[in-house]
């Protein structure tokens, strides 16, 4: 389990929580803002604004919690957005463009605390967009899984049902299903 890390002299660090749909990702990221909020720091969260599944403007995880966030078009958009902060919290960086591993260093050398939430693999299990970097630079990952749904056990690979190749397709439980490994391993079962 994460524990809070304890950083004097306003000293920043990215911290990712990464994972396969339907592993709690979001949820992780919303309870980790809620202890922002109890002590007392003042945060700013965002979203790409392409992720208008739930709600255009909030991040909501698949159990309904939510949080409000600000929806951006462009990760530097961040930048502007995130002044006078103590954290900034970032749902689904898959969907940005490798800059935002730069914008997540440079809110990191202002002192700023940065979480951020995102898909470590696509639909065919390969790296995801940005995600490989954050996790480089990260000082802190948190790996979450899911359950599968054919096994029971655990779950790290979002596999798409519908027979569309493009890597970006929103979607929920309609679309994705997640399996243990790949789900090669259940076809040959």
């Amino acid at each position: 389990m994460f524990t809070e890390p304890r950083r004097s002299n306003k000293k920043g660090w990215v911290e990712v929580i990464s994972g396969c749909m339907f592993s709690g990702k979001t949820e992780e990221l919303i309870r980790r803002l809620k202890r922002v909020e109890i002590a007392g720091l003042k945060a700013e969260i965002f979203k790409p604004a392409i992720d208008t599944r739930y709600h255009p403007e909030d991040i909501v995880s698949h159990d309904s919690s939510r949080v409000r966030s600000t929806p951006v078009t462009n990760h530097y958009n961040i930048l502007l957005f995130a002044s006078d902060v103590d954290v900034v919290g970032i749902d689904e960086a898959q969907f940005f463009d490798s800059g935002i591993v730069e914008v997540a260093d440079q809110l990191a050398i202002k002192g700023i605390r940065v979480i951020i939430a995102g898909l470590d693999t696509d639909y065919q299990g390969k790296p995801f967009g940005p995600m490989p970097a954050l996790l480089a630079r990260a000082e802190y990952v948190t790996k979450l899984h899911a359950i599968c749904v054919k096994c029971g056990d655990i779950a790290n690979y979002s596999h798409r049902i519908p027979k569309i190749d493009d890597q970006v397709l929103l979607g929920e439980k309609n679309v994705y299903e997640v399996f243990y490994l790949f789900f090669k391993v259940h076809k040959q079962r």
